[in-house]
């Protein structure tokens, strides 16, 4: 029996780094496992829709496809826009079964990309002591979205930093400059920035922005198509494979 098709759903943007970061990251997914086609749709601003690659998958004779929402909280996009999508596409094309995986946060893996990001920017484990960290997130609307942001950074507190706060760079605050400046204000003698994003664009930029604005001193790259990333989108991938209590060995 074929696997299903893993359709990697992204929002898009206008920045053209975005679509090169997204096709990085499923390229790795595909150097990872194989024999597992792997697909890309954008919701807006990139081709191919979502649509159309669910249109030329079943064309194609494909009969079961795992969308997987390159998003890192059940926020808007994870909730209504991708689920509408899939809803209509179902519609369109009944012969073709169509399942939604879970969003990638919270997880390990994630706190993983970012320690990795944080250590290619000069962020060495005997600095955490002095360090504060602002965890910068795109923000949202959705108040459990946030409430998962903040809870991720309580749990980096244990990990070492001397201070970690949340940050978002659209929809809710603080903003990046205001964590930081909070943390020179209680005496931080180090401040590093890790943007909790996938991708560049628009609003990763505002973070670098902000961290440049406050005079942070370390600021950390996006998470990108870190191995840790294409690992944890296999994971995804293969939980909503598989029924709980299942092997995964067919």
């Amino acid at each position: 029996m074929s696997h299903p098709v893993l359709l990697v759903i992204a929002h898009g943007s206008r920045d053209p780094r975005h679509a090169a970061t997204v096709h990085a990251l499923t390229e790795r997914v595909r150097a990872q496992r194989p024999g597992l086609r792997v697909e890309t749709g954008f919701l807006e601003f990139n081709a191919p829709s979502v649509p159309r690659v669910l249109e030329r998958l079943a064309a194609e004779g494909a009969d079961e496809v795992i969308a997987l929402p390159l998003l890192l909280t059940r926020a808007f996009h994870a909730k209504t826009d991708i689920p509408s999508v899939l809803r209509e596409a179902r519609a369109r094309l009944p012969r073709l079964h169509i399942r939604q995986a879970d969003v990638l946060g919270p997880s390990p893996l994630l706190d993983a990309t970012l320690g990795r990001r944080l250590r290619e920017a000069g962020v060495r484990p005997g600095d955490l002591p002095r360090t504060g960290l602002v965890l910068a997130s795109a923000g949202s609307t959705d108040p459990e979205a946030i409430a998962v942001i903040a809870e991720i950074a309580r749990e980096l507190r244990h990990t070492g930093w001397c201070a970690v706060r949340p940050a978002f760079a659209s929809a809710a605050l603080p903003r990046t400059e205001d964590a930081v400046r909070a943390l020179r204000a209680e005496g931080v003698e180090r401040v590093a920035v890790a943007p909790y994003v996938i991708a560049p664009g628009r609003l990763p930029d505002r973070i670098a922005a902000g961290a440049a604005a406050a005079g942070a001193d370390v600021l950390a790259d996006v998470l990108g198509p870190a191995p840790e990333l294409a690992r944890l989108l296999l994971d995804r991938y293969d939980e909503a494979r598989v029924p709980v209590g299942a092997s995964l060995s067919a």
